[in-house]
């Protein structure tokens, strides 16, 4: 099976909006640059959005001694290079586990609770060759949408991949590519970007 590139996915979104092809992202056309532009930062966004079960990453972390904490939380842990969203923290560090306050700001993951301390991430997946299907299919529909407008100025050619990207994320739900939001459960928006300093 031959791996995918970032111009095959470019490809697929061009496919999606029923345009022709381009040869290379460096090309010097209107499909080209748009595509160049939109593509690190909705792959990005992609993976951030949804806890992608391919993306998940655990590292086991020492708190870091020389970093300054307040009065509510007296460690503090570095987040890995390649995060691009750090999960909830639990006691035990399994999806499955309580979960513990925390805040992240910055490069830091504030919290009151002493390590060695699993940290589960979503990683800052590059490689279309490593990307679950389904990943591949939501973000290229998601890379369509980003250029439908201003490459074919056709409201209609937009809502069809939104229509496109909807059942790639409803799929990838199903067949649990994406984790069940029954382990985000219904959390405020403060505790689902990071910030656990009200939860008791």
């Amino acid at each position: 099976m031959v791996a995918l590139t970032p111009l095959d996915v470019a490809n697929m979104a061009l496919g999606i909006l029923v345009e022709a092809p381009i040869l290379s992202l460096d090309d010097n056309n209107k499909a080209a640059r748009l595509l160049n532009l939109h593509y690190e930062t909705t792959r990005q966004s992609e993976l951030i959005k949804h806890p992608w079960v391919f993306a998940i990453f655990r590292v086991d972390l020492a708190a870091d001694g020389s970093t300054p904490t307040s009065d509510e939380y007296g460690y503090g842990y570095t987040v890995p290079d390649d995060a691009l969203r750090v999960l909830p923290l639990t006691d035990n560090g399994e999806a499955s586990g309580i979960r513990i306050p925390f805040k992240q700001e910055g490069l830091l993951i504030l919290t009151n609770y002493s390590g060695p301390r699993i940290i589960r991430y979503i990683g800052n997946m590059t490689d279309p060759a490593d990307w679950d299907p389904l990943f591949v299919e939501a973000f290229a529909a998601r890379l369509a949408m980003k250029v439908a407008m201003p490459l074919t100025n056709k409201p209609s050619v937009l809502q069809g991949a939104q229509l496109v990207y909807n059942e790639a994320i409803s799929e990838a739900r199903r067949v649990n590519s994406i984790v069940a939001s029954s382990i985000a459960g219904s959390r405020s928006w403060a505790e689902e970007r990071g910030d656990w300093s009200e939860v008791r």
